[in-house]
């Protein structure tokens, strides 16, 4: 289940093992839609096995996270 917005992504992950694939697969598209780097999208864990990544504009101070 993925629910897309301008700037966003919402991704529902049915199967664990494939979270680190299918993530960095969605922040690839994500910035390549946008022309950005890939760290620039930030990604939130929004609920239960579900992830929201979206354009991170200078408004969080995220850490790097290794996919």
């Amino acid at each position: 289940m993925t629910f897309e917005t301008a700037t966003s992504v919402t991704h529902k992950l049915w199967d664990r093992s494939t979270m680190h694939h299918e993530l960095d697969a969605l922040v690839h598209d994500l910035s390549v839609r946008h022309n950005t780097a890939k760290s620039n999208i930030a990604v939130h864990a929004s609920g239960p096995g579900t992830f929201t990544l979206s354009l991170n504009n200078g408004d969080a101070n995220l850490e790097t996270v290794n996919l």
